[in-house]
């Protein structure tokens, strides 16, 4: 059985290493050129009903434990004076611990085979058979027919349209990522007020939201609810004018949290939050599913979306190896489970999004904080 799966990230990876031990072959196609072809992005809380379930289903849980870093679940949420509303340091209980995300995938990398992963192809179309079979072309000219095709691609997810029409759509929250380097020397003001762990900084319809990484790094997110349009006619070529003009909207905040924006040493890049409808699903199309982001897309504010991704692989892998004489058992089964889960993270995550930037910000986010964790974009 030739088994295609689409994406390296968790997800997908996941799904190879479970099918892997479990004396299946299977092949990753990625559209990146190798490994360190991108950001290997920030810091990820891995949950402990569901993300560390799937490592163990990996064989790798203690592979994992070696990445946690400690004190890195401590919290902090601000008003946008720098008060201190609530507080929760890293207690060590491993419920919820963090690692980077790029360490974590590389873990999951070099559990394969490198001949299971194909690196620099990007997909281009899938032809469907009618036997469940399909075409998929890649833009290097590559073609493989697959037995069982598996869409782990993202957010912009290309196999998702054999599926269903449904499209992401925008929330009307942008996040604008920023770097401040070695913040305990270069910025002091700043490393006072946001802490050794996550920071939240609230206000209604604004925050500025980050982790304090191992090397001194601040990876800020500053989040604004404001229009697509608003947020593509900030001019980055020059980064001084992008992040005064960003400033703007932060204007009778704290100084020392206007700062992070101001003293940022980075070319502002601004990310739109975007999401799948909550409760997405789709009828049964024989030999194709998805899972992570390309299944149910949601927004970061319930600290899901990696989660699920590793999940999903690791259920659509066990269900593989249970059924692998009737695939499509295998698949119905699996996505009848994963409608029912991403759901409930979906209600959760357009909850709490609203909650973070509603006219009681961030007063309703502390009374929401029952060890929640924003898990911030790559």
């Amino acid at each position: 059985m030739n088994i295609v799966i689409i994406g390296g990230g968790l997800g997908g990876l996941t799904l190879a290493r479970v099918l892997l031990i479990n004396g299946i072959k299977s092949t990753v196609y990625e559209a990146e050129s190798s490994l360190g072809a991108r950001s290997p992005g920030g810091l990820l809380d891995i949950h402990d009903y569901n993300g560390q379930l799937a490592l163990k289903d990996c064989n790798l849980y203690e592979e994992f434990l070696k990445l946690i870093i400690p004190g890195a679940d401590a919290h902090r949420i601000l008003d946008k004076d720098a008060n201190i509303l609530h507080e929760d340091q890293d207690r060590g209980h491993g419920t919820r611990p963090e690692v980077y995300r790029g360490e974590l995938r590389e873990m999951l990398i070099n559990s394969l085979p490198k001949e299971s992963i194909q690196w620099g192809h990007k997909l281009s179309s899938v032809k469907s058979f009618s036997n469940g079979k399909h075409e998929v072309t890649f833009t290097n000219g590559t073609t493989v027919v697959s037995d069982l095709l598996i869409g782990a691609d993202g957010a912009w997810s290309k196999v998702r349209s054999l599926l269903t029409d449904v499209a992401p759509a925008y929330v009307g929250t942008s996040f604008i990522e920023l770097y401040l380097y070695d913040i305990d020397n270069n910025h002091k003001s700043i490393a006072n007020v946001i802490g050794n762990g996550t920071l939240m900084a609230l206000a209604p319809g604004r925050g500025i939201l980050g982790h304090k990484e191992t090397n001194g790094t601040f990876h800020a997110y500053v989040a604004i609810n404001q229009s697509q349009e608003w947020i593509s006619q900030i001019d980055l070529s020059d980064s001084k004018s992008a992040n005064a003009q960003i400033a703007h909207e932060f204007e009778d905040w704290s100084n020392d949290l206007k700062a992070i924006i101001l003293e940022g040493k980075t070319t502002p890049h601004p990310r739109g939050i975007y999401a799948l409808p909550v409760g997405i699903s789709w009828e049964r199309v024989p030999g194709v599913t998805l899972i992570g982001d390309a299944a149910h897309l949601m927004s970061p504010f319930a600290g899901e979306g990696a989660n699920l991704a590793l999940y999903d692989g690791a259920e659509l892998g066990k269900h593989i190896v249970k059924n692998l004489d009737n695939i499509e058992a295998a698949l119905s089964d699996f996505e009848k489970e994963m409608f029912l889960r991403s759901a409930h993270s979906a209600e959760e995550s357009d909850r709490n999004s609203k909650l973070f930037f509603n006219n009681e910000s961030p007063q309703s986010v502390v009374n929401l904080f029952l060890g929640y964790a924003v898990e911030l974009p790559e």
